[in-house]
């Protein structure tokens, strides 16, 4: 049994290693094709639908996870960007990741990578404005923090490769991490167990996965091969979606980071407001 565990870890960690250091090299020179000038003047624009579609697609360009995402927030804040629009990106930005959106697509599937895409683009658009419809804006503090640095230069291969190897230094432990208890969910839990406890008819655990999601802060790079397991040994696919992003859109390290610049408050919404997301994703996947 041990052995088999060792042979699906090894087999789980080669695969996701060959895929992430060839996906996030191939982001690293697409990056330097992207104008940040441009799309930050259609962020601060008039038309707010317009402005919503671009913090979407800053979102998605920008690969960050959910802490490195706050200086660019307080960026886009001192720069005087409509604060809905602020919002979508902040909620959008960790739940979009480009790399890990490719390996959720090719480890779980291409039709829940889109659905899962879909929901979390609405969702992060829905709460942005009624968080701004409701005046959540004057429980932002007065804060000063570095930007983030845009780059200059097109298809540099050397600026690529040391990206590429500074992004496995940060999110590579967390997806062998998350490769290791894959193998061990598949080789000494057995399948009866799982399909039985938390299969299609355990509707109650969305809620559950969602709120669990934030205190447990699984990276997104770990949770996409444990979900790979989990759903090949019968767990029902909404609560694994639930839990995948609220672990990604609410970190207690980001939560932490939040509380510097924004006051208890909004930093209550933007927890409820993640678990809200996840459930509701949850449920959506569920139904489907």
């Amino acid at each position: 049994m041990w052995v088999e565990t060792l042979k699906s870890f090894l087999y789980i960690a080669a695969e996701l290693t060959v895929l992430f250091i060839v996906i996030s090299f191939a982001i690293s020179l697409l990056q330097g094709y992207i104008p940040y000038e441009k799309i930050e003047k259609k962020l601060a624009g008039k038309n707010r639908f317009i402005g919503a579609f671009f913090a979407i697609v800053f979102a998605f360009i920008t690969p960050f996870c959910s802490c490195s995402t706050i200086p660019v927030v307080v960026n886009m804040l001192k720069k005087k960007m409509p604060f809905g629009i602020v919002m979508i990106f902040l909620f959008a930005s960790p739940v979009l990741d480009p790399t890990i959106l490719t390996l959720m697509g090719v480890v779980l599937g291409w039709k829940v990578t889109i659905f899962y895409t879909i929901l979390t683009t609405l969702f992060s658009v829905i709460i942005g404005f009624t968080l701004e419809a409701f005046g959540a804006e004057k429980y932002v503090k007065n804060v000063v923090m570095t930007g983030y640095e845009k780059k200059t230069q097109k298809f540099n291969l050397k600026l690529a490769a040391k990206e590429t190897i500074d992004l496995m230094k940060s999110v590579y432990p967390y997806l062998i991490i998350g490769a290791a208890i894959g193998a061990v969910i598949h080789g000494l839990v057995p399948t009866e167990f799982i399909s039985s406890v938390f299969g299609k008819d355990s509707w109650w655990l969305i809620p559950i996965a969602a709120i669990a999601g934030v205190p447990l802060y699984i990276r997104l790079s770990s949770m996409i091969p444990i979900s790979q397991i989990l759903i090949m040994k019968g767990m029902a696919l909404g609560p694994v979606m639930a839990m995948i992003i609220s672990s990604a859109g609410a970190s207690l390290p980001e939560v932490v980071l939040l509380k510097s610049i924004f006051k208890k408050e909004l930093v209550a919404m933007f927890v409820l407001s993640v678990v809200a997301m996840s459930t509701a994703s949850g449920f959506i996947f569920y139904l489907i």
